[in-house]
């Protein structure tokens, strides 16, 4: 991104997981991503969710992630 001219403005990310319990990991996720994108904690928003018990991710069988990410080009 550096090389096309373009930096994070924030990023919205959703794990779906029946287990393990995530929110004592979240300080440490939103941390990382930050130092990562080299952006400040509070433009990254990390949260968890399950899917009462439907699907793979339901069945414990696996975890999706989904992200969005605002991206603006350097003036």
């Amino acid at each position: 991104m550096k090389e096309k001219r373009f930096h994070v403005l924030n990023i919205d990310a959703t794990i779906v997981a029946q287990k393990p319990k995530l929110s004592d990991s979240m300080p440490r996720m939103v941390k990382q991503i930050a130092e990562v994108l080299e952006i400040e904690p509070e433009r990254v928003n990390v949260k968890a969710t399950t899917t009462e018990g439907l699907g793979f991710a339901g069945r414990g069988e696996g975890i999706a992630a989904y992200a969005v990410v605002l991206v603006e080009e350097d003036g």
